[in-house]
């Protein structure tokens, strides 16, 4: 399976901030932004990644990520020339994705909960199995600013629809998704909205008139977070600090996600480690796995 990280978009919602750096770079807490949707990725072991963002922003990812080999994954890069809608990751990723399934995450989307490992790995049985896609639906106050699943009266998805003025449900999609591989070609049949874009609803929508479409609930105990406003980003930004106090964990760790998956050595993680040791981020690392064997 290969992972995309879409990171485009002029992230207009937080000008002035985001009129000097790609919102998906901006700090949640201790760490970018974009770190925490690349941890998804790695805690569903996918190792071949592709990073999508503006062209004038793709320089700044590749200097803040490189080539992945810090993590042990492979990172590349591609960009998207204007905002055309998420469902064009698959047709820019074509090349990358080739005969593989694959996951697509938002770079703006922090997903926290204990068994966030377990639904990833359904969402994987379910392409490996039977060629199903997974989206993700979470309880939200606002349904109307995102896609919203309606379930029947047995509780299966029956319809997706893309900001609703009057929402059928509470429940919204997450900016997570697993699809097979068919879903490049799919990409190329729909039709740009009336907002000019190749909405990802509308792949959705066909995966679900086939009925090959999952959607796995993420309800209490799980925290999705959109930071699109700068009310959100603050949100997030003092939700990640108050579990990593109280816990003594860190999110979106990409190093220990690494050791952890066996990709890199302590000898690297420590190494790593030490070239932000003044840090809180880097104090972490070092304290955990120097002279132990976790």
């Amino acid at each position: 399976m290969k992972g995309i990280i879409l990171a485009g978009g002029m992230g207009s919602r937080l000008f002035p901030v985001t009129k000097g750096v790609s919102k998906q770079l901006l700090p949640v807490y201790d760490k970018p932004m974009v770190y925490y949707p690349l941890s998804v990725l790695m805690q569903a072991e996918i190792k071949e990644i592709l990073l999508i963002s503006t062209p004038q922003d793709l320089g700044q990812y590749q200097r803040l990520l490189g080539d992945g080999s810090r993590w042990g994954i492979n990172l590349s890069y591609l960009k998207q020339d204007k905002p055309n809608g998420l469902a064009e990751a698959f047709i820019i990723g074509e090349n990358f994705i080739k005969n593989d399934s694959v996951c697509l995450v938002l770079g703006d989307n922090i997903f926290y909960g204990s068994d966030l490992i377990s639904h990833l790995k359904f969402a994987i049985n379910q392409i490996n199995e039977s060629q199903k896609a997974t989206v993700f639906g979470v309880k939200v106050k606002d349904p109307q600013r995102y896609g919203v699943i309606s379930f029947d009266e047995k509780g299966n998805p029956n319809e997706i629809i893309e900001k609703p003025k009057i929402p059928s449900s509470d429940y919204a999609v997450a900016g997570l998704y697993f699809y097979p591989n068919s879903v490049i070609e799919i990409a190329k049949t729909i039709k740009p909205s009336d907002r000019g874009e190749l909405e990802i609803t509308s792949v959705n929508q066909i995966y679900l008139n086939k009925k090959k479409l999952c959607v796995e609930k993420l309800d209490r105990g799980f925290t999705w977070l959109d930071t699109g406003t700068h009310e959100s980003l603050l949100e997030a930004s003092q939700f990640i600090q108050t579990i990593e106090k109280r816990q003594g964990l860190k999110v979106g760790c990409l190093e220990e996600v690494a050791f952890q998956n066996g990709w890199i050595s302590k000898q690297l993680l420590i190494k790593t480690a030490n070239s932000f040791k003044n840090t809180g981020y880097g104090e972490y690392l070092i304290n955990k796995y120097s002279g132990n064997d976790n």
